[in-house]
This record gives structure tokens, sequence and C-alpha cells, in this order.
């Protein structure tokens, strides 16, 4: 196994890192700011998930 491909590994780790870190904050904050997770609170447009 060479350099590069332990490289390119770490790189692709911390893509993937860098987006989940991305999704949890979203979610973290429209939790925060009052909106569900699941439907996103829009109501008007909610198909009966409450």
């Amino acid at each position: 196994m060479g350099s590069s491909s332990i490289i390119g590994t770490v790189a692709v780790l911390v893509v993937l890192g860098i987006i989940v870190f991305l999704a949890i904050r979203s979610m973290y904050r429209d939790k925060k700011n009052g909106k569900s997770i699941s439907c996103g609170g829009d109501c008007k447009n909610c198909r009966g998930c409450h």
C-alpha cells in the first residue's frame, strides 16, 4: 500500500466527516428553531405527519 492510497483514503474520510458534520449541524439548528426534523414544521403542506 503506497502513500498515495493512504492520502486518498484520508482525503475521502475528511470529506465524509465534513458532510456528516454539516448535516448534523443543520438538523440541530432546525430543532433549535422549532422545526420538526421529520416534516420541516410546514403544517400547510403536511400530509398527516402529526
